[in-house]
């Protein structure tokens, strides 16, 4: 089969076509973000925490292993950076757009719903005691609820205990790295190479981490750290699935829009189908010539592209 060279979409070329065909999804994200600045100034729901409860909220009052600042940096900017570097190497502005928008929408999203639980819930932290009373002194009223006399800023925190924040944001801008890296590396492709599982495991494993330490920092229970990972990741599954098939696809190193466009471009209805769906023959002849799909790279032996090997095929 001879090569067809792909014809490559940079941002120079395609950019402000793709940007304009996405302009309703990046208002929604600026509305996500406004959203995000209500919840986080109005007052969560203050629960009632009685004297024979408050003994349950008195560990110590910590200062944070992760810094609030730190969680945009790598839940958000550390994988752009990781898009921006397959980008320069495919060229594909499809698959950094979509990233992108992807990325930002699975923690802007997970954001809104995590903070919108706090307020709702308005469960106390473990360290609420020491927010309510930094001076150690109890004071109840008539009813046995908590008078507190702590900085009024400090004890509105200390009512946003279920779900962690940290730890939603964590898994769901790492969580769609994990998923955006498994697809790329081809880490489902029935080869056998466990170490691409590493790659895949590692922001997974970050984000346990940052969940954990909000534990070790007493600003968390863990059923707080166990919700939020889980939200976390399921929105990013979500996200991740709107705009690239899952990561064990036989196409799954690309977005749907790449096979769009190019089924567009050529004027026929069978591109996307073909790359979209994947019997087991096809898989299987893939994997006995030596197909390593995606940075795999997408090419085969002969140095073809895998879908170009697809369309000669038909012609």
């Amino acid at each position: 089969m001879r090569e067809i060279q792909v014809e490559q979409q940079t941002v120079r070329s395609h950019g402000v076509i793709v940007a304009r065909s996405h302009i309703t999804d990046w208002l929604i994200l600026v509305l996500l973000v406004v959203i995000l600045v209500v919840l986080n100034v109005i007052h969560p729901f203050y629960r009632f925490v009685g004297r024979d409860m408050v003994g349950d909220f008195k560990y110590p009052l910590k200062n944070n292993t992760v810094p609030i600042w730190a969680v945009p940096i790598y839940a958000v900017l550390l994988p752009i950076f990781i898009f921006l570097l397959f980008y320069c190497h495919r060229k594909d502005v499809y698959d950094l757009h979509h990233a992108v928008l992807g990325v930002l929408f699975s923690v802007l999203v997970t954001g809104v719903i995590t903070d919108a639980v706090k307020d709702a819930v308005g469960r106390p932290r473990p360290d609420f005691f020491w927010r309510c009373f930094p001076d150690g002194n109890d004071v109840y009223d008539r009813w046995g609820n908590v008078v507190c006399h702590g900085d009024e800023n400090v004890v509105r925190e200390g009512h946003k205990s279920f779900p962690s924040a940290h730890t939603s944001w964590s898994f769901a801008g790492l969580g769609f790295l994990s998923l955006y890296l498994a697809g790329k590396i081809c880490a489902f492709d029935r080869r056998g190479h466990v170490a691409k599982l590493c790659v895949v495991w590692l922001p997974l494993l970050f984000a346990s981490l940052v969940g954990i330490s909000r534990v070790d920092d007493y600003w968390h229970h863990w059923q707080d750290v166990f919700a939020g990972g889980l939200l976390g990741f399921v929105v990013a599954t979500f996200c991740y699935l709107q705009f690239f098939p899952p990561p064990y696809h036989v196409q799954g190193w690309a977005t749907y829009a790449r096979f769009g466009v190019r089924e567009d471009s050529r004027g026929t209805n069978t591109v996307a189908n073909v790359a979209l769906s994947s019997d087991n023959n096809g898989v299987e002849n893939q994997q006995q010539n030596g197909a390593f799909i995606g940075m795999c790279l997408s090419t085969n032996n002969s140095g073809t592209r895998v879908d170009d090997d697809v369309e000669s095929g038909r012609r």
